[in-house]
């Protein structure tokens, strides 16, 4: 029985067939799409438990898609991996800040991928230990993936609700960068601790009125502070 359905998102074939014959071969169930109106059909229909997202696809890019997906509730909560030739900095740092679990550059180990893919299903299967989490008036559902201030729906990307969960989870403790990245993103992303400072400056955005409960520790790092439950 295979352990969790992975969505190949990859122009060039060679590359695809490689990476589908390669998760099939671990144990995972796998579908394939050569283009982002492809990939968000398969996606909606679908339902993969991950998607590995090449950035440069034909008709419809990358990050388009990875929007479309945050925007829809059916698809938000699915974890993506952005695979891309691009290498530069600024361009891992943009994957990663509009909501990306993961960001492998080409050419890439096999084995590299196998283990980032694991890790962030990994983070994913982690069972909750309170369904229901109160911060002030900040109240997150851990498995609906959803978020209210003052009982109004609020949307967040997956890696912002993790963020947020984290910094819940901890409340009154302050947690530094790393620790984030580590936990949030499950890699220890050296020089990118910049990456949390943007996640929170957009999280506030989106909690406005709760925005609050989020505090920064100069020098540090952030804390949840207010009543939880």
């Amino acid at each position: 029985m295979a352990e969790a359905t992975i969505l190949v998102v990859e122009d060039e074939s060679d590359i695809r067939d490689l990476l589908a014959f390669t998760l099939a071969r671990e144990g995972f169930s796998v579908l394939q799409a050569d283009s982002g109106p492809v990939a968000l059909e398969q996606a909606r229909n679908k339902h993969p438990d991950l998607i590995l997202l090449d950035l440069m696809l034909p008709g419809m890019d990358g990050l388009n898609v990875h929007k479309l997906l945050q925007r829809e509730s059916s698809t938000a909560g699915i974890p993506v991996i952005m695979l891309t030739a691009k290498g530069e900095e600024i361009d891992r740092i943009v994957g990663l800040e509009i909501g990306a679990a993961d960001y492998i550059v080409k050419p890439f180990s096999l084995r590299e991928v196998i283990l980032r893919i694991r890790a962030v299903l990994g983070r994913k299967a982690q069972p909750p230990q309170n369904s229901i989490l109160q911060c002030g008036p900040v109240s997150l559902d851990t498995s609906s993936y959803s978020v209210r201030i003052f009982d109004t729906p609020v949307e967040l990307t997956i890696t912002e609700f993790r963020l947020l969960q984290d910094l819940i989870e901890h409340s009154g403790k302050v947690r530094t960068r790393e620790q984030l990245l580590s936990t949030v993103w499950g890699y220890s992303f050296e020089g990118y601790s910049r990456t949390v400072d943007t996640h929170v400056r957009r999280l506030r955005a989106k909690l406005g009125q709760g925005a609050e409960i989020v505090e920064t520790v100069r020098g540090v790092g952030y804390r949840s502070r207010g009543d939880t439950a």
